[in-house]
Order: C-alpha cells, then structure tokens, then sequence
C-alpha cells in the first residue's frame, strides 16, 4: 500500500514538472507568433502568472456542516406552507407613491422566535411577526416577490412561493 503510495506521488511530481517550466514567445519571419518552452534565438521570456487554486473542505468538514444543518430539521418540518394573502399573484394595482404592503400567512401559524421575511426580485426587503410589510418606492413594472420563514439564528427554515404581480405609477414626465 505504501509503495502505491509513493509510486503515485512520484508521478504526480513529475507531471507538475513542465507545468512550472518557462514559457517564450516567438515571433517568426512571416509574423507568426508562437509559445514553446524551448527558446530560439529571439524568444523572449513570457511571465505567467500562478494558476489559481481552490481548497476543497475535507469530507469531515462536510459531514459536520451536513449534521449540523440536521439539528435544525424540526423548524423545517413546522411549517406545511407559507404564502401571501395579499397582493394575489399575477395581480396589477396602481399606486401613485409605490408603496405596496405585503400580507403574508402561515399554515400553522407563526412559532415563536420567527419572523416572516419577504423579498422583492429577490432581494430581502422586510422582517415580520405580525404578517404585514409596506415596502416603499416601489418602481413601475412588474416583479417578484417570495417569502421566507426565518428562525432566532436569521437561518431561513421554510420557503414559500412567489408571486408576480404589477405596479402602474405615473410618469415622472407627466
């Protein structure tokens, strides 16, 4: 077992060789450029910069995140849905300042310590425990809203649909 060992550390060794060997650039007669590790006469040296690399966790890294993430299973099974009450989905309103208010329920209700949290095109815009977000400004056009529950930790626990819905305002022009 060893000796494998040590056979592939040895090849691995030497097939990084050429990769830390120096690179020229050449440009021949006729213009034509080309890379070799072998310079002529009127090669120059190129600088390469390192390679980037990426550390990969160990697996037992892995595995703890994984059993950690289990503890908190109970939270994601305490809920059999989230969704808006209000505004419905593919629903088109007016208002004039672009405020919107967003009315979410939960079916069971809300345990305690958690908080509704509503995104706007997918960024977050709002925490409740009452169920109601007003959201100001919000441009003409149309866009999606989703909401999550989240636990004491801030750690989202449950994931509701989304919505489409449209906001008509007035120019700006007008």
């Amino acid at each position: 077992m060893k000796a494998s060992f040590l056979i592939a550390a040895a090849t691995s060794a030497l097939i990084a060789l050429p990769v830390q060997a120096e690179i020229y650039r050449q440009v021949d007669a006729d213009g034509n450029v080309t890379f070799t590790d072998e310079p002529d006469g009127n090669a120059e040296r190129v600088n390469v910069k390192p390679a980037t690399t990426i550390t990969m966790p160990k697996p037992k890294t892995v595995e703890e995140q994984l059993e950690e993430e289990d503890e908190g299973i109970g939270d994601q099974d305490a809920y059999e849905s989230v969704s808006f009450t209000s505004p419905a989905d593919d629903e088109a309103f007016h208002s004039g300042s672009g405020d919107v208010e967003f009315r979410v329920t939960s079916d069971p209700g809300l345990r305690q310590g958690h908080k509704f949290e509503i995104t706007l095109d997918g960024q977050p815009v709002g925490q409740t425990s009452s169920g109601s977000v007003t959201v100001n400004n919000v441009f003409r056009g149309t866009h999606k809203a989703g909401v999550n529950v989240i636990n004491q930790e801030g750690k989202r626990i449950y994931t509701g649909d989304q919505i489409s819905f449209t906001v008509h305002r007035p120019s700006v022009q007008n």
